[in-house]
């Protein structure tokens, strides 16, 4: 499969796992989770047939690894950014001292003001690294990165989720934990 059938199928998947999943006619089970065989046929039925040879390699490489397999491989979820209800059953865990946000340059007066929201999600995303908040950031204008004080929001009682892909969730961040430094301006 080319990389423009695995964008094409990866964002078919994110907006109706993510975002619209009664769009497609399938539910949501707890976790997020969806069977492998449902799914395939609700694409089908819907003018949208994917193989299971390509929803596997649409899986091992999203550059984002948004979706995974359960251990059975008989299920599939999206990993994080649902706009719709879902539990995805994360297990609280300590974060690293500082995780890192990027946001667009446009953004960083009201941030500052009001901290970091999950908006129309169910979480705030963050990452261990800052070329991927960077990259983040990008899709939003001028990238800039956020260091958030997590250790501090930890001890403050803040609850932070590791997803399977490794983005860091939390349901916000107030700006007294958030620094912009000079040189993270891109």
């Amino acid at each position: 499969m080319n990389n423009s059938q695995l964008v094409k199928i990866s964002r078919y998947l994110s907006k109706h796992l993510r975002h619209q999943p009664d769009r497609l006619g399938i539910t949501l089970l707890p976790g997020g989770w969806v069977a492998v065989e449902e799914l395939l046929a609700a694409c089908k039925k819907n003018a949208f047939p994917i193989s299971w040879t390509q929803l596997e390699e649409v899986v091992a490489k999203n550059d984002k690894q948004r979706f995974s397999f359960d251990s059975t491989g008989t299920l599939i979820r999206a990993n994080q950014g649902h706009s719709v209800e879902v539990d995805l059953q994360l297990e609280p865990v300590i974060p690293p001292d500082v995780l890192y946000h990027g946001t667009g340059a446009s953004a960083i007066a009201a941030i500052m003001q009001t901290g970091l929201c999950k908006m129309s999600r169910h979480h705030v995303h963050l990452s261990q690294d800052t070329a991927i908040a960077r990259n983040v950031g990008a899709r939003h204008g001028k990238p800039v990165v956020l260091a958030v004080n997590a250790a501090a929001m930890h001890q403050a009682s803040y609850t932070f989720y590791c997803s399977d892909n490794g983005v860091w969730l939390v349901d916000s961040v107030p700006p007294e934990y958030i620094e912009l430094q000079s040189q993270q301006l891109i």
